[in-house]
């Protein structure tokens, strides 16, 4: 399960990319790592059909079975969309794309950081570069608490779609890896299209689609991506 990821890089490379018109996202840190239940940019449908880049809380509503009627501090990763509870959240005006350059999975085995305990990751990216791609995500207005000892409010939400991992997440991560969109037409389609030709997308990526930009000093080991199409190896 992703929990964590980065984006460095610029708000007009974000908005080039996604013909977003709109920027009320505020200003996008050098550097920024978002962890749950924090905000982070996205980019969405407007109520009025214009396409914005927006900052919202990362989480969607939780099905009310987890909640059990305490605060619900979001779900970050959805992977069953025939789930009745993600149903109402697969329409155009629900869904967004989540820019990203890099992103975090845990380490299977328990290789802690000594200063802070925390379990180190594995952190992935399109390449060394790290350059932008996205992750196809659901969005939406809700009213609710977010922390035990906050009062109800009203907030904007969102969360991504994950789906069975590759050949290189699998060893670190056996049961999911994000959706991931990696052109302009994907992301269109993601935006614009009916759920029936949206859904196509939730796949995993192609085993060479990402490379392993950061991992722990001691490793498990990944098997050798397959040769690419058309190689002679």
């Amino acid at each position: 399960m992703c929990n964590l990821y980065n984006i460095t890089t610029s708000q007009e490379a974000i908005r080039q990319w996604t013909r977003a018109m709109r920027d009320i996202s505020g200003n996008l840190e050098p550097s920024l790592d978002i962890y749950p239940n924090t905000p982070g940019p996205v980019v969405r449908n407007g109520l009025d059909g214009q396409r914005e880049l927006a900052r919202l809380l990362w989480g969607m509503p939780s099905p009310p079975e987890r909640v059990k009627g305490k605060a619900d501090y979001g779900t970050t990763n959805v992977r069953k969309t025939n789930y009745f509870h993600w149903q109402p959240y697969l329409g155009v005006e629900h869904r967004c794309v989540v820019p990203v350059t890099s992103f975090a999975e845990p380490s299977p085995v328990d290789v802690k950081d000594p200063e802070t305990g925390i379990k180190k990751n594995y952190w992935f990216a399109l390449n060394e570069d790290r350059p932008l791609f996205f992750f196809a995500g659901l969005w939406t207005r809700w009213h609710g608490m977010r922390k035990a000892k906050d009062d109800p409010a009203d907030h904007e939400v969102y969360g991504f779609l994950t789906t069975e991992p590759n050949a290189l997440i699998a060893p670190i991560h056996e049961k999911a890896m994000p959706v991931i969109l990696t052109t302009p037409e994907e992301t269109e389609m993601w935006l614009t299209a009916p759920w029936s030709e949206a859904k196509t997308l939730q796949r995993p990526a192609p085993d060479d689609a990402l490379v392993i930009v950061d991992k722990p000093a001691t490793q498990i080991k990944i098997p050798a991506a397959p040769p690419a199409e058309g190689s002679l190896f």
